[in-house]
């Protein structure tokens, strides 16, 4: 007996203690889905979100194993430096700031890119690398500031 929370319609499955202690929202009110009305949901759903992927991803997509979940996790940990307390806490990794929608069309995170904690070059691999520059913006503005409060420097 599948349930679904009434905010944030997180579905939880049969004797998941959720369903007594209440939702990660807050909410402690589910309803409950026949799970052949899930099953039917589930497959809908998958099919429109699968047939909106371009065709190169679709055939890219595959189901990762528990050691290529590991060697992501411990990535996270070396990129990131956070240890196993830190890890505890969700982690949200968006490290794309412009992406490419098209050949000379981009979507630019503008909230992103003047984010001030975060270094100024990422390595993704080998050739590939993401430039922060709101801290290069900053460097440059904060050295025009001292030259404008004092010109001899």
């Amino acid at each position: 007996m599948p349930h679904q929370c009434t905010k944030c319609g997180v579905i939880y499955k049969d004797a998941s203690p959720e369903i007594l202690k209440g939702c990660s929202c807050g909410s402690k009110f589910f309803y409950y889905i026949k799970q052949e009305a899930l099953d039917k949901k589930k497959e809908t759903v998958d099919e429109q979100l699968f047939d909106a992927l371009p065709q190169d991803i679709q055939d890219k997509i595959t189901e990762l194993d528990k050691a290529d979940k590991d060697q992501i996790e411990r990535d996270i940990r070396e990129i990131t430096g956070l240890n196993d307390e830190e890890m505890e806490k969700p982690v949200i990794l968006d490290l794309e700031s412009v992406k490419v929608i098209s050949p000379g069309k981009f979507e630019i995170d503008v909230v992103n890119l003047f984010n001030k904690k975060r270094p100024l070059i990422y390595k993704l691999e080998e050739g590939k690398y993401i430039i922060d520059l709101a801290a290069s913006f900053k460097a440059s503005t904060d050295e025009l500031s001292r030259k404008i409060k004092d010109p001899d420097a």
